[in-house]
């Protein structure tokens, strides 16, 4: 008998009827899984399966992954463009066409009238490189706008600002390989078996066949945690304190590697003088980790023959992110820990195609890791493009989470969002939707037309779905991979290639400026811009020259730096391997990080800290996941962890819904009781509308312009239950 059943009911997995499987790589997290797509006899696809011959993923796929194939007809998919005058009035079906010219149109008139930048534009991690590359073109060398950046911003901003400050460069020095030839791991917020499943199986099969301490760094007792030999549950915010507090110790008691920090960086005296003022006796009281034990963590880390670390959001969605990503580079290149075997600082990648939007976007600069800034890279893109250099700005303009307060003073009067839903994703969602409201013109580019963001649009432009295009993605790794077309595009809409190289002929210098018909073509411009050398002589780490379409596939995915005299398709598994480095002076740099704290605390008012992160089943704002029925129906409501000590002090249940309040807004959710977190803290998922960016804070870190989303103040005041209910049901419609 089961569960008063007499019967047991069989399982049975009905037969899929494969006629073909396809090629390509799964367009949800930066692991870069590579993935077959089954069709069958009819050419619908009905299956997915991994590739058992890729070494990302070896056969294996997350949820996510698994039931990707049902994306191409989940419901909302936008059908045709849509055009209105006001926000608030109905769309109405056009055709491409008129959309386009719409488009145009208002954006000449928007910049004849208030200037160039007054027209901003705001792009996602989840296009394929190709189209990064043609919207950079069409950003930077048509429309002319300076106000030009991604929801990158949001993920992987301080983990690029961290990278180009200590290293010279952006790009992950590291790679999946590292996890088995490391003696020691140290993950600072990162959740690898929600965040990224796949990247944590090909840890924890390293640790089947060789076990070495996994130190993992949270406040919350995450699922990493539990695995973990060593948990340092810290005060949020305050990495930076603990990191200087190990480097008191190995620098203290000799354990650093000074032969390498001797040959290979600079600015080691600053880096030892400053961390004199982090003995662990203080730093204890501000990190919250004991003495002892940070003496214990350095010790373990220091003595390794190889340590790596990695982190995702909880380092870099901070006020401090880039001064936490120099630290962790700090401490590794202290250890020698940089470009050898188990030795590396790996950030852990968000989107599919973050690394894509960092390498050829354009968004923080040109091309290939250009910059604005040099007259140089400046000339180079201009002479290939065939503009005058003049037409470029000579400096980075807003970052996204700058461009919204744009909007408030009227600097910014039009927008056009790419692929990303900024009513879901941005702090403080009532300054986002007040915003959005002000513009005199938004067009949102999207696969759903009922996205979150398209409720103030005043043009829908209807955009195809993955495997309904062809490119590449970069992954966490810098591994390039295929992402083929398998289907044509859904009903009446276009791949976002399409969408930019025709808007881009609406324009005067689109006429001047070469668009390749094929993303092909477009990727053979980036091959040949990958080439040559850095400002100061030294080669770039971003070649891709000897890469094809056809290598890509035949190799499933290729390391860059790749050349054109390589012959191996595995390409470069390491950066910085020889020791040198993409700075003028060719040795990397040490930087002392003095911690400051303006952090908003939990206090009287607004006692518990609001944490926030992802869990296994769904993908940022849930416009894909909380389509599919399999991935929603494990997650389908937003809830809130909380302490069951702390509940029974507020008179709070399982399973019953609260109100959360912080000085910026209030969110309705339902309690999940659990000793993940401490009596002083609750964590939200952060994927549902109208929900945890209702209350956060976003302060800005000041390098790289990301959001605070994990450390603010609230408070839990109890609902009507019957009220709560029909507010829950309201916001799952998104």
């Amino acid at each position: 008998m089961l569960f008063g059943r007499k019967n047991r009911k069989p399982i049975v997995i009905p037969s899929k009827k494969v006629a073909q499987w396809k090629y390509t790589t799964c367009n949800y997290c930066s692991t870069g899984c590579s993935i077959e797509i089954g069709l069958n006899e009819q050419n619908k696809i009905v299956t997915t399966r991994g590739h058992a011959g890729a070494d990302v993923n070896r056969g294996k796929l997350c949820i996510k992954g698994i039931l990707e194939h049902e994306l191409f007809e989940s419901p909302g998919r936008g059908t045709e463009p849509l055009i209105r005058d006001k926000h608030f009035e109905a769309f109405e079906p056009t055709s491409w066409d008129h959309a386009l010219d719409t488009t145009a149109d208002k954006i000449k008139a928007i910049q004849a009238k208030y200037g160039r930048d007054s027209f901003a534009i705001v792009s996602s991690g989840q296009l394929l490189t190709e189209e990064f590359y043609t919207l950079g073109k069409l950003a930077r060398g048509v429309i002319g706008t300076n106000n030009y950046d991604g929801n990158t911003t949001l993920c992987m901003a301080s983990a690029v600002s961290g990278y180009k400050r200590s290293f010279g460069a952006d790009g992950p020095p590291g790679c999946y390989d590292d996890f088995e030839h490391t003696h020691c791991l140290m993950a600072f917020g990162s959740n690898l078996p929600e965040q990224h499943p796949i990247i944590y199986w090909r840890l924890k099969e390293a640790l089947e066949k060789r076990h070495f301490p996994l130190i993992v760094v949270d406040p919350r007792v995450t699922m990493l945690a539990q695995f973990a030999d060593i948990h340092l549950p810290i005060t949020p915010g305050t990495d930076c304190v603990l990191i200087n507090a190990m480097l008191h110790v190995i620098i203290n008691e000799g354990l650093q590697d000074q032969a390498y920090i001797d040959s290979h960086t600079q600015g080691f005296e600053a880096v030892k003088a400053l961390v004199q003022d982090y003995d662990p006796k203080q730093a204890q009281h501000i990190c919250g980790i004991d003495e002892d034990t940070i003496r214990n963590v350095a010790r373990i880390y220091a003595r390794a023959p190889a340590a790596m670390s990695i982190w995702t959001m909880g380092i870099n969605q901070s006020t401090h992110g880039s001064d936490g990503v120099a630290n962790i580079n700090n401490l590794n290149m202290i250890t020698g820990n940089i470009g050898k075997p188990g030795g590396t600082s790996l950030s852990i990648t968000g989107q599919c195609n973050a690394m894509g939007t960092r390498e050829w976007s354009s968004c923080s600069g040109l091309p290939g890791y250009r910059y604005l800034e040099n007259e140089a890279d400046r000339n180079e893109i201009a002479d290939f493009w065939g503009i005058d250099p003049e037409f470029f700005p000579k400096n980075r303009g807003l970052a996204e989470t700058d461009i919204f307060p744009a909007i408030e003073t009227g600097e910014i009067k039009g927008l056009w969002i790419v692929a990303t839903n900024p009513m879901t994703s941005m702090p403080n969602t009532a300054r986002i939707r007040k915003a959005l409201e002000k513009l005199d013109f938004l067009v949102i580019q999207d696969v759903y037309s009922d996205v979150e963001t398209n409720q103030y649009s005043h043009v829908y432009l209807p955009a195809s779905v993955w495997a309904e295009k062809e490119g590449t993605h970069t992954n966490t790794e810098r591994r390039v991979n295929l992402i083929s077309n398998v289907l044509p595009p859904f009903k009446n809409s276009k791949p976002d290639f399409w969408i930019f190289n025709q808007l881009a002929r609406r324009f005067d210098n689109g006429q001047m400026i070469h668009f390749p018909e094929t993303p092909e073509g477009a990727f053979e411009e980036m091959k040949y811009l990958s080439k040559g050398k850095l400002s100061h002589g030294g080669p770039r780490n971003l070649d891709i020259s000897g890469m094809s379409y056809q290598k890509i596939e035949a190799g499933r995915g290729i390391q860059w730096p790749f050349r054109e005299k390589d012959e191996s398709l595995k390409g470069t598994a390491r950066l910085y391997s020889d020791g040198l480095f993409p700075t003028p002076s060719g040795k990397a740099n040490l930087l002392p990080i003095n911690f400051y704290n303006n952090n908003e605390q939990p206090c009287d008012e607004y006692p518990f800290w609001l944490n926030s992160g992802r869990v296994v089943e769904h993908f940022h704002t849930r416009t894909r996941t909380g389509k599919i029925g399999n991935c929603n129906k494990f997650s389908p409501t937003a809830y809130m962890e909380m302490n069951p000590d702390a509940a029974k002090e507020l008179g709070v249940e399982h399973q019953t819904y609260v109100r959360l309040t912080s000085r910026r807004g209030d969110a309705v959710v339902m309690v999940q009781l659990t000793q993940r977190v401490p009596r002083n803290m609750v964590f939200i998922p952060f994927h549902y509308h109208d929900c945890v960016n209702r209350l956060t804070l976003g302060l800005l870190d000041p390098y790289s312009r990301q959001p605070a989303f994990k450390q603010c103040s609230t408070r839990i005041e109890p609902i009507d239950q019957d009220e709560a209910a029909r507010i829950n049901v309201e916001r799952r419609a998104f």
